[in-house]
């Protein structure tokens, strides 16, 4: 039986960056991967870097960290991770009031510019201009996901680590502590054990009795070979519906429908979007759903032709392309951020999961938490640590902190939508 000081499981972006920082840190560390082809979240994702999207000092702390490593991670890792910045174009559906959609973003780090009908389709050419009301757009980071995460990969076996392919199918228990990590051909022991297996993290907690507010969404996109259709932008809807689907869906009443088998929470939802990446091919999409089974079938043919309507009202030349159906899981929270650091009433248990803009703070926070790790106290990994979905009556009740993030954030918004009404007020009082 071999031993580690940690176990990763998972070995998407989330996985990767932090077994090369615990590596860093000249920790003995397995990272275990169920496929040895990519086909997690990291692989099917836009590669998109929102960095200007901070809402709160902790959010906008570890966005700037984030795209700061992320301009000089090719050169710390010694590969090409693709990265560039490019512009972000958030749609504007025909028929909705375009500034009242703007006034939504007034509140992000960076705040998006509002464009006309016109200028939109200017800054993207393939833009179907009579589908929309307008469109906000702000400098956006993109890198290539696999070929990040593949760096990571190296960066970390050049340090000593160890990579396998096997399953997970259990966590070995003494007593309370989680002590080690069973696969289908072998056992692992080691001090500590995280799990970063993005949608896969709920169940995995679940096998050692731990529920921290981590749900998935089951997507779907389109993909595309090497095309000569460019995209000068990214595109993206301002109104994404992934947000209402996911705050919905995690709300504590229905809380216990994740654990029985066959259930839909809430129903589909597309939000239409494209990406090229550097190699000229294309992904898009994208559909959500929320099934409580990770294995659940779905119906691939009225997914795509749902994915490729979609795109043909926004982006009408990308409609009938060649492209191959892939679908994924991706994690969440309940509250938005990240759940990180360990689980209090099982000594050896830690997550790093439910990030809803995992590409452009994994980086910094993966760093974070390996120095927290070697013993550096860390505001941000205290902020985000999983006590804070402990239900009432078990060990873990200081959750104030992040408690107290959160009601700031809704009182500054408060305030911000307060100005903004009167500022509108103003407005139509001159005019």
């Amino acid at each position: 039986m071999k031993s580690y000081d940690w176990i990763v499981v998972g070995g998407g972006i989330t996985g990767a960056a932090l077994s090369y920082e615990l590596a860093q840190k000249g920790f003995a560390v397995l990272l275990l991967e169920r496929d040895a082809t990519m086909q997690n979240a990291t692989r099917f994702s836009y590669g998109g870097l929102a960095y200007w999207s901070g809402t709160t000092d902790l959010t906008r702390q570890l966005c700037r960290e984030g795209i700061e490593r992320h301009r000089h991670l090719s050169a710390q890792l010694d590969a090409d991770t693709e990265f560039r910045e490019l512009d972000l174009l958030l749609t504007i559906d025909a028929g909705n009031d375009a500034e009242k959609v703007a006034a939504n973003y007034a509140h992000f780090a960076i705040v998006p510019q509002l464009l006309s009908v016109a200028e939109a389709g200017e800054l993207e050419p393939l833009l179907n201009k009579s589908a929309i009301a307008g469109a906000l757009t702000v400098r956006h980071g993109h890198i290539s996901p696999t070929a990040t995460n593949k760096a990571y990969c190296q960066g970390f076996l050049r340090l000593g680590g160890t990579i396998e392919f096997a399953e997970v199918i259990g966590l070995i228990e003494e007593g309370n502590r989680i002590s080690g990590v069973q696969t289908l051909q072998e056992s692992y022991t080691c001090e500590n054990t995280v799990i970063c297996a993005g949608g896969w993290s709920r169940s995995l907690l679940k096998l050692a009795g731990v529920s921290v507010g981590v749900y998935f969404t089951r997507t779907e996109i389109l993909e595309t070979a090497p095309v000569d259709l460019k995209l000068r932008t990214l595109v993206m809807p301002a109104v994404l519906k992934r947000f209402e689907l996911e705050a919905k869906s995690s709300k504590n009443e229905v809380d216990f429908l994740w654990d029985e088998p066959g259930k839909e929470l809430q129903p589909a939802i597309l939000d239409s979007g494209a990406i090229g990446f550097n190699d000229g091919s294309l992904r898009i999409g994208q559909l959500s759903r929320t099934l409580s089974d990770l294995n659940a079938k779905v119906d691939r043919e009225t997914s795509e032709t749902a994915i490729r309507a979609g795109i043909g009202k926004v982006l009408p030349d990308l409609a009938g392309l060649p492209a191959t159906w892939h679908e994924c899981s991706v994690a969440f929270s309940a509250d938005n951020l990240p759940v990180v650091g360990p689980i209090a009433d099982r000594p050896g248990l830690h997550v790093f999961s439910g990030l809803s803009n995992p590409l452009t703070i994994v980086p910094a926070l993966a760093e974070r938490f390996a120095k927290a790790a070697g013993g550096e106290e860390d505001r941000a990994i205290e902020l985000l640590s999983p006590h804070r979905f402990i239900a009432e009556g078990s060990s873990a009740t200081d959750v104030t902190d992040v408690t107290d993030v959160r009601k700031k954030e809704e009182g500054r918004r408060k305030k911000e939508e307060g100005r903004r009404k009167k500022e509108e007020g103003r407005r139509k009082k001159d005019r």
